[in-house]
This record gives structure tokens, sequence and C-alpha cells, in this order.
């Protein structure tokens, strides 16, 4: 009896666990997590010494009896945004690769609304930073402010509930993927400042590679991967952020399936028949030989009909989310909050990051939105209006992941500069989160008015 009790007791917790790692908000209040942690270690006084010790660890083994040391020049918080990081930059690779293949931004028409506020919304935020820091020691970080963290934005609207049109969480997530691949092209390009053009070119030769490979229709992942790890050395080498190479390899992975969904169908057919002819009964898969061969049949036809990068992506999303993403979060987020300001506005920095996340965001994906729609380069979606787009546009100002990195990357020789920026950062996804909270609820309860004001008069009318 008690052993059953502990079965559903265990059976419950599985149930439950999978679904919050299910919900869309689960990515975001992980990554919550995590910031609080890393900032309570960094601030406690017991632990705040060992926790930047870990963080400055060096990387090596020991080869032979001697014991010949080999060190690979990266310590633990280098390993995380230079290693693990490259994982995170493949998936955001691999979901533009499948939203401009096969989804919301697959047309011109699909495109335009959150691509032009894409590029609103970065523009805007990098000029308002420029403004207040374009003759200072901070001009370097003018690009902190133009990324949206997608996994917080998500999990803010998801708590919003039906608040929230389906399809302004849509628009959001389009948004988000196109100001990453923003993101990634201005890191590629303003926050590179050496250049081995030998490593440079070695990289092509294996791009070309790549495609040979794909033109004979190589099908398996590791081949893929084990270039694409020479590919990540060789970008670590060349004076190119490292991370980079995890987009370069996520749109250079095969995405057309190896089957189409006719041949599926019909394959899937002829194996379901041929395991029926061959069931024997009261006896179980695991002893029917010919039915456990024909059911791996079946999830190999599965699984040709997913193109591999579908697949690596579904494979490698949940791990992005629930454990690169959170090591981030520890390694990235622990600022000394006795050392910095927490009034944003005591310096440029904090104003330009401030005024750039919580107003310029907002701002220029309300006008470059505004504008498409204007000149019918794109529409409003249909249930949407612009009230209840202005709240949603708010979440854009939420920056962590991508603004941390960026962060990161503008002051590497100036660890002071970087805390303060990351405490920055922190404050203003807040504050942004906060806004749009506000806006949403605000735009739901005057929608919630007018439709009892119109029901009213209907029913007035109808009573004379």
């Amino acid at each position: 009896m008690i052993a059953a009790t502990e079965n559903t007791i265990g059976r419950r917790i599985v149930e439950r666990g999978r679904h919050f790692m299910a919900s869309p908000w689960a990515g975001g209040a992980i990554l919550l997590i995590f910031v609080g942690v890393a900032l309570v270690l960094a601030n406690l006084t017991a632990t705040r010494d060992m926790y930047h010790a870990i963080l400055s660890t060096p990387l090596a083994f020991y080869i032979g009896e001697g014991g010949h040391v080999v060190h690979f020049g990266l310590d633990v918080e280098r390993l995380v945004n230079d290693g693990l990081m490259v994982l995170f930059f493949f998936v955001v690779g691999l979901e533009i690769k499948r939203e401009l293949r096969y989804g919301r931004l697959s047309s011109m028409r699909q495109a335009m609304l959150p691509v032009a506020a894409a590029v609103g919304g970065m523009v805007v935020p990098a000029a308002i930073y420029a403004a207040f820091n374009a003759t200072t020691d901070f001009s370097e970080g003018w690009g902190i402010p133009m990324a949206t963290d997608i996994a917080f934005a998500i999990a803010v609207l998801s708590l919003m509930g039906n608040r929230v049109p389906v399809s302004l969480k849509v628009f959001l997530t389009a948004l988000a993927i196109a100001d990453d691949l923003g993101a990634v092209v201005v890191i590629a390009i303003f926050y590179t400042y050496k250049i081995n053009l030998l490593c440079l070119v070695l990289i092509g030769a294996l791009v070309l590679v790549l495609f040979w490979m794909r033109k004979v229709g190589v099908t398996r992942v590791f081949p893929y991967l084990a270039v694409g790890l020479v590919v990540w050395f060789l970008f670590y080498e060349s004076g190119v952020h490292s991370t980079i190479s995890g987009v370069i390899m996520a749109m250079l992975i095969p995405s057309r399936p190896l089957l189409s969904k006719k041949v599926c169908l019909y394959r899937q057919n002829q194996l379901l028949e041929d395991f029926r002819f061959h069931d024997r009964e009261g006896v179980e898969v695991m002893q029917n030989e010919e039915q456990h061969h024909t059911l791996l049949r079946m999830r190999r036809t599965a699984t040709d009909t997913i193109g591999m990068s579908q697949r690596l992506e579904h494979l490698i999303h949940p791990w992005v989310t629930f454990l690169v993403m959170p090591v981030f979060a520890l390694a990235n987020a622990g600022v000394d909050l006795s050392a910095a300001s927490l009034n944003p506005f005591a310096s440029t920095l904090g104003t330009g990051i401030f005024l750039g996340l919580v107003a310029g965001k907002p701002l220029g994906i309300m006008a470059a939105s505004w504008l498409a729609v204007k000149c019918q380069l794109a529409v409003l979606p249909r249930d949407v209006r612009w009230m209840s787009l202005a709240g949603v546009v708010c979440m854009g100002g939420i920056g962590f992941t991508m603004s941390i990195f960026i962060d990161t990357l503008a002051f590497a020789g100036s660890p002071e500069i970087v805390d303060s920026a990351k405490l920055y950062i922190l404050i203003a996804s807040g504050c942004a989160a906060l806004l749009g909270f506000a806006i949403i609820k605000w735009a739901a309860v005057i929608r919630k008015n007018v439709k009892k004001k119109f029901l009213q008069r209907m029913v007035n009318g109808l009573s004379k």
C-alpha cells in the first residue's frame, strides 16, 4: 500500500515537472531564479569571494605520468560566455532559419511588421544611448539596449493569460527572433576588434565543405557537428566572437527532410499492416522480433520526415532553456550591489541603458510599426488594437541575455563598467516588464468597459 502511494506521488511529481517545463513561462521563471541566486552569491559576505574565485578559475588538464599541464586559455566565466553560449546562438540560428523558411518570416507580407518593428526597436534605443554617451568612456556600449530577451518577455506575457491575444504573442516572438538576427549582425560587425585572416580563410574553406556535404546528401548529424567544433575553435582564434559560429552552423544544417509527407504516410501504412500481420496474441513487442523490427523502421521513417535542423532544435532547445541560459545568468548576473549605484540616472551609462530599453524600445517599435502600416507595407493582426500593441512592445525593453552578452563584449577590459551596466540592464528590464504589464491590464479594462457600454446600449435599445 505504501509502495503504491509512493509510486503515485512520484508519478504526479514527474507529470507536474513535465507540465512546468512545457509551459511558455518556465524558461523565464528559471532564468529569474538564477539571476536572484547570482545576486545573492555575489553580495553575501560568506559566498562573495568563493563566487568570483570559481568564475576566474583557469581551465587545464594533465597529460602523462609527469603531469604535464595543458592550458585552454579559458576560465570558467569565459567557458560559459565563449563556449556554452554557442549552443544558445545555435538554437537562435535554428529558430531564425525555421521562421525564414516555414514560419512567420517566410513571406514578405508576414515578415514586414515584425521586421520593421525590430529595426525601429534597434535604431531608436541605440540612438538614445549614443545621445548620452557618444563622447564618454561608455560610447562602445551603444548595442546594449538593442536586444529583446524572448524568454523573459514571453514569460511575463504568459502571466497575463487571455488579456493578450494570441496574435500579439506571435508578433512579439517574431519580433524577438528578427531582433536576435540584428543583434548577431551587430556583434559580428561592430564588436570584433582584431582579425586573424588565416583563421577566416580556413573558416571559409570549411563552410564550402559544409555546402558540399549538403550537396552530396550527408544525412548524419555527427559530420556536421564535427566540422562545427573546428569552426568554433577557428572563430575563437580569429578575433570574431566564437558564438557567431553557432549561427553560421545553424544556417548550414540541412532543413529539408529526406522523405515527403506523402511517402511517409505510404510507408507508415505499409509498416502498420506489417505490424498487425506479425501480431501474436499474448506476446509483447519485445518478445516479437518481427514487430520490434517494424517499430524501429516506423521510427526511422518518422525521423526522416523531419528535417535535421528541426530535429536538432527540438533536441537542444530544452538544454539551452533549462541549462545554458540559467548557467549564463549565474555567471553574469552576480553584481556587487554595494559597489554600484542603484540609480540609473546617476551616470550617463545608466541613463542611456535605462532610457534606451524602457523608452527607446517601445517608441522605436511603435513608430516603425505605425509607419509600416501607414505605408501599407504591413497590416495589424485582425484582433489587435494600438493600445494592446503598446503594452506588448514595452516587453521588448526586457533585454537580459543578449544585452548582458553585448555588455561583456563592449567593456571587456573594464570589469567595473561591465558590472554597472549589468545592474542597469536588470533594473531597466524590470521596469519595462512592469510598464508593459500595467498598460496591458489598463487596455483590457478599457476594452471590457467599452463592451459593457455597447451591450448596455443594445439592451436599452431593445427595451424601447
